[in-house]
Order: structure tokens, then C-alpha cells, then sequence
């Protein structure tokens, strides 16, 4: 076969990436990449065990430590974010944990945005204070906050841009270069912009945590998460996972990395039709407001055409009435999906006051913008105007 040598494949874009990234091949020769159903791995001789525990060499031991599979979707997230390594976790929320667990111990701090999803505030609230490890939450638009709560002890920086629910940005760029010169990491949550459509490692965040379970699988199926950046800090994790298990299936790992090769062409979907579907309730008679980044309305609109490349699947709708007038529209849907999760190919509409943030006190609620009617819409792939016309009888 002759090649081109002005080919370059380091210059391949987003989505011939998620779909080219190698593998390793086996003699089989496979055009796609299997799976690895096993719980172990054979080892040559006792000196080959010997140097594989001592990490002289590298392979595989136990599909709790790695797994081809797990491999393979973890280099192609990497490839994706810009990230040095990484692993891969059974949920986000391990993925979350992680992240935040390794670096911790007695005595830290650590300091993060307000707007968190509901179980990443648990963490810190009621699970890190146990530990004696302190947190603030900084406002995100408020540059002052941040440089008033940081401390001597701050051990890192945890955010989500945009928030769950409520849409709120953070400036990637001005707060990786405040988290560089402290010398303190930046943890960022991708979940809702996937690096399809913003990539923090290059605004200057240290790592990226993901809910595999969201937009990287895109259809509901399976539960996942993962951990990319900074090889460093990534060694921490991967020992702290290594010995307390929150391994990735290697079926759903085969999944996911599968999910990643359509990503793009989801993900242009997902963001079309929220646009539309925003644009189409803003100002409407039984809504307070509608939010969504690439609205013209949203009070962070020049940060979000910034820093991201489309507006993403998810938009706000806070329902006049509030909680009563929330409720009843969600029990009037007919063909959207009343459910917790978001990222399907279904438009999966989410009351967070009563479900995904009822453990918030009210005052906390209100305080990241969670008011009792407000509705999270995950828009889905399906022809726009028939999500439009279900919500629209919903809220008659």
C-alpha cells in the first residue's frame, strides 16, 4: 500500500479522531475492537508476575486494575480532551469521588463553585468534613470570591461549567490561570459539554472528570465514568481506584468507546434542537424565563460562544406557578421522558427541587438558581417540533 507522505495524522479532526483512534490489533487482525470478557490475566513465568506487581513492566494483571477495553476507551478520551492519561471508573459519580479523594487528606481544603450537582455537594458537605478536610464554594461570576476563600492549605479547585441544572458558566481561562499561578490542580466537570464542544485542559484546567453515562454513551444503556489530565495528579487516582475498586466494566468500557465514534454527529443534534426548542419557548406566557448558553438572554452568553462551540442539550424552563405548575406540566407529558438521567437520545424532561437536588435545603437551592418550577430539559435527537408541541400541551 503506498502512502501520502504529506498525510499528517496528527492534524485529524474531532470526529475522525473519536473514530480512527488505534488499537492495539490482535493476530486476529479485527477491524473492531473486541471484547475482553475476564476477570484476569496469565502471567509467563513468576518473574514475569514478580515484575508486573512490582511495576517494572507494563500489562495487564486484573480487570480491576485494567483492561484492554477499559485501555481503549480511556486513550481515545484522552486523544479527545487533550489529556497526558487517565482511567476509567464504574459512574460518574466514582469518577467524581476519585478525583477529589486522592488528593485529599486531613487538613486540606478545597475550594469550589456554588452550582454543583446534587451528590458532588454530599461529598463535600457530609462525606469530606469526616475526613477533617474543609471546602467553600466561591460565586462563579465573582472573581473576587475565589481569591477571598483560597487558602494556604487549598489542595485543589473543583467546578462544572455549565452547572446541573441551572446552566451557569465559569471562565475556563481566567480561573485556570489563577488556579496555575497558586499552583493548585483545576478539576473541572465536562459532563454537560463533553470535548465535542469544549475542552478545559486547553483553557488551563489540570484535569476533566466525566459522567460516562451521559452524552458518551448517548443512549441510557450503561453506567460509566472517567478521569483525564495531568499524569501526575492521575497517578494519584489511579492508585487510590486501584485499591478501592470503583473499576469500569470491560462490556461497558467496549460501549462506550463505541458511543465516542458518534459523538460528534450527537452532539450536533442534541445542540440544534435545544436551540430551537429555547428559542421557541423564550417569552412564552407560562414561563417565568428560559435558559440556555447560545440564548442571546443568557447573562453569560459572550463567555459561553467563547469558550464552547454549540450551547449543548440542556434547557431551562422555570414554570410559572412554580412547584404546583411544575409538577402538573410533567404529569401531562406524552411523549418525553420523565426520568433522572439526561444525555439519551430521548428528551428526558427532570423537576431537580423534588429529584437530582431535593437533598438541598431550600436556601441552597436558591442560592445556584434551582427555583420549585424550574424544569430540566434534556433534549433529545428526536424531530424538534414533536419534543416542542408535547411541551407545549404540557404547560396548557
Amino acid at each position: 500500500m503506498s502512502t501520502d507522505s504529506s498525510f499528517d495524522p496528527t492534524s485529524l479532526t474531532f470526529e475522525t479522531q473519536a473514530i480512527r483512534a488505534q488499537h492495539a490489533v490482535s493476530p486476529d487482525r479485527e477491524h473492531s475492537v473486541p471484547l475482553y470478557l475476564t476477570s484476569s490475566f496469565r502471567f509467563d513465568d513468576a518473574e514475569h508476575a514478580r515484575a508486573m506487581f512490582a511495576e517494572e513492566i507494563q500489562g495487564n494483571i486484573y480487570s480491576r486494575y485494567a483492561n484492554p477495553n477499559t485501555d481503549e476507551f480511556v486513550q481515545k478520551l484522552c486523544l479527545l480532551e487533550g489529556g497526558a492519561d487517565g482511567i476509567a471508573t464504574a459512574s460518574g459519580m466514582s469518577a467524581v469521588f476519585t478525583a477529589i479523594a486522592a488528593r485529599v487528606s486531613a487538613g486540606d481544603h478545597v475550594l469550589a463553585s456554588r452550582a454543583l450537582f446534587g451528590s458532588t455537594h454530599q461529598i463535600f458537605t457530609r462525606i469530606l468534613p469526616k475526613w477533617g478536610v474543609s471546602f467553600d464554594y466561591a460565586d462563579a461570576a465573582d472573581s473576587t470570591s475565589w481569591e477571598r476563600l483560597v487558602r494556604p492549605n487549598t489542595r485543589l479547585i473543583f467546578i462544572e461549567t455549565p452547572s446541573n441544572p441551572g446552566l451557569e458558566l465559569i471562565d475556563l481561562e481566567w480561573l485556570g490561570n489563577f488556579a496555575r499561578a497558586r499552583g493548585i490542580p483545576l478539576v473541572v466537570d465536562n459532563c454537560f459539554a463533553t470535548p465535542y464542544l469544549q475542552r478545559p485542559i486547553a483553557l488551563g484546567a489540570s484535569v476533566v472528570v466525566h459522567s460516562a453515562t451521559k452524552y458518551i454513551d448517548g443512549q441510557g444503556r450503561v453506567l460509566g465514568g472517567a478521569i483525564v489530565g495531568d499524569r501526575e495528579y492521575l497517578a494519584d487516582c489511579r492508585s487510590f481506584a486501584r485499591h478501592t475498586g470503583p473499576a469500569l466494566s470491560a462490556f461497558n468500557a467496549w460501549l462506550l468507546s463505541k458511543s465516542l465514534e458518534t459523538l460528534a454527529v450527537r452532539m450536533d443534534r442534541h445542540c440544534s434542537n435545544a436551540l430551537a426548542l429555547a428559542s421557541h419557548f423564550e417569552g412564552h406566557a407560562k414561563l417565568d424565563s428560559v435558559r440556555y448558553p447560545f440564548l442571546p438572554s443568557h447573562p453569560q452568553y459572550a463567555l459561553a460562544t467563547r469558550q464552547m462551540s454549540q450551547g449543548g442539550g440542556i434547557v431551562v424552563l422555570n414554570v410559572t406557578g412554580g412547584l404546583d405548575a411544575g409538577r402538573r406540566a410533567l404529569d401531562r407529558l406524552q411523549l418525553c421522558s420523565h426520568s433522572a438521567n439526561l444525555g439519551d437520545t430521548r428528551t428526558i424532561v427532570t423537576h431537580p427541587a423534588s429529584t437530582t437536588h431535593s437533598k438541598l435545603t431550600p436556601a441552597e437551592r436558591e442560592a445556584v438558581g434551582i427555583g420549585d418550577g424550574l424544569l430540566r430539559v434534556s433534549v433529545g435527537l428526536e424531530n424538534v417540533a414533536d419534543v416542542i408541541a408535547d411541551l407545549e400541551q404540557a404547560l396548557r
